[in-house]
């Protein structure tokens, strides 16, 4: 990486590190253990055979059952016996069904009033990658994101301070619920048209790229705001999400090149937001624009938004209802006052986040094989890894003693990048503008298909396949891409089946 430092000037990423109080290096290692870890995670320049422990992506906790649907759904393989049955009652958690208040089933009301979906599970199908509605397909594990830029100064300062990430539609808030309670109306549905294009690849073949266009149908509570914007987001794979939050922050930031020193064309930088209980800077690392910092505000947000589920990380009884709905706001909610001041009382969010912590990522297929070395050295040589970083060393100290120096194989910066004007959603979501999206971590995405039974990707769905995929990537990725695309066709094929294998 280049100096940061250079002329006595610091980045933007050491500054964000001092505020953050991250230190500039790893500051859970010893010299020795340190150069270590830089001599691992260095990327490799011999694609003759497969790299020492590329085949366990996610370390010791690997998971090497068998590949089926369930694939997505193994605890790490190396946890605790006494932490498997913490994983198996978040699991049930996961799976449980809410019911709308009041109920006799005191322990699971609170549905809504207004929701996606009345279980984790219904949007994590199998703890995979959702897909956009297709045919008789429902939008189940898509949702619409709904906000608007700032309009006042006031408004920016407060976004600059991370204090709030945009501001949601004043009327139907920051997500649009297609489903309530009996008694209330729906907000609306979401609606999805496309437009095609072709794209002409080396060798003269041909691919085909839909571009989504989105509305609100049968809108519930009148007009949306003008100003407002709609974002679409299909929900991720669950796996390794506690290996990615053990990931140390200075190895992160160490990635950041926020004014393209280097010269690359790529300029990652984090996103900074405010942790919700202690009030502190911190760097966000889940979500389709990294608003998240941990696995348990994750987990928060969700159930609050797509569930209508209060929770000690987000204790909103009502869900995403604004105040303009007061029809939803009169309703009661399903707080037990016996169990707690939230609907879903630690320890039921604690488990929850354990289990969405310690899905294993399965382990590589076909690794050794020569056209997937082939496909690697390629996807090295088109620059693909200036964001999909290969590998990381998690700290010693992390929280959980299974996530703790393990070598990781993400495939992911956790960054933010401007992927051009045909991915932008024009939405921002704290310092991440319209343009810009986390890199997304790429491990098990060759059992998308086994596990989520579709082949749909990006943020919204739009690619069909992984081709497709590559070929929407535009801005800080738009070389990349172009090096793709005059592959002969042998060699797209090589990396593809490179991807395939991860």
């Amino acid at each position: 990486m280049p100096d940061r430092a250079e002329g006595g000037k610091a980045s933007a990423a050491e500054s964000d590190a001092v505020e953050m109080h991250v230190a500039p290096s790893r500051d859970d290692l010893s010299e020795a253990d340190q150069a270590r870890v830089e001599r691992v995670t260095r990327p490799t320049a011999d694609f003759s055979k497969a790299e020492k422990f590329e085949a366990m992506s996610g370390g010791a906790g690997t998971s090497i059952a068998s590949v089926n649907q369930d694939s997505f759904s193994q605890f790490s393989a190396n946890i605790t016996f006494a932490e498997e049955e913490s994983f198996k009652l978040g699991n049930a958690l996961f799976r449980k069904l809410w019911v709308s208040s009041p109920s006799s089933t005191q322990a699971s009301d609170g549905l809504g009033p207004l929701y996606n979906a009345r279980a984790c599970q219904s949007c994590h199908l199998k703890d995979g990658r959702g897909r956009p509605p297709e045919g008789a397909a429902d939008a189940t594990s898509m949702f619409l994101r709904l906000a608007r830029a700032p309009k006042t100064e006031a408004e920016r300062q407060t976004i600059a301070a991370h204090t709030v990430l945009n501001f949601p539609d004043p009327v139907y808030g920051a997500q649009l619920q297609d489903s309530a309670v009996p008694g209330l109306v729906a907000e609306g549905r979401m609606k999805i048209s496309y437009t095609e294009t072709s794209v002409t690849l080396s060798g003269g073949e041909t691919a085909f790229l839909r571009k989504p266009h989105y509305s609100v149908e049968q809108p519930g509570y009148g007009a949306l705001d003008a100003t407002t914007t709609l974002s679409p987001r299909v929900t991720q794979a669950m796996t390794g999400l506690g290996l990615v939050e053990a990931i140390h922050p200075a190895d992160i930031l160490g990635h950041a090149d926020e004014d393209d020193s280097d010269g690359d064309g790529i300029s990652g930088r984090p996103a900074l937001v405010r942790d919700p209980t202690t009030g502190e800077l911190t760097l966000g690392r889940f979500g389709w624009k990294a608003q998240s910092a941990s696995v348990r505000q994750q987990s928060a947000e969700a159930l609050a938004t797509d569930i209508g589920i209060s929770s000690p990380g987000a204790p909103r009884s009502h869900g995403d209802c604004t105040e303009a709905q007061t029809a939803c706001m009169a309703l009661a909610d399903g707080v037990q006052p016996r169990l707690g001041d939230t609907e879903a009382p630690d320890p039921v969010l604690d488990l929850i986040g354990f289990y969405s912590q310690n899905l294993a990522v399965p382990a590589r297929r076909r690794a050794s094989l020569e056209e997937t070395l082939a496909g690697k050295k390629i996807f090295y040589e088109a620059g693909c890894i200036s964001c999909h970083v290969p590998k990381f060393v998690t700290r010693r100290d992390a929280g959980n003693k299974a996530h703790a120096f393990q070598l990781i194989w993400p495939y992911s910066d956790f960054l933010l990048h401007d992927m051009g004007e045909g991915l932008a959603d024009g939405q921002q979501v704290g310092v991440a503008s319209g343009r810009e999206w986390r890199t997304p971590p790429l491990w098990g995405i060759g059992l998308t298909e086994t596990v989520s039974g579709h082949t749909f990707f990006l943020h919204d769905g739009r690619a069909r396949n992984l081709t497709e995929a590559i070929l929407w990537h535009g801005g800080e990725a738009a070389g990349a891409r172009d090096r793709f695309a005059a592959l002969e066709k042998a060699e797209r094929q090589a990396l593809i089946t490179f991807l395939e294998s991860l």
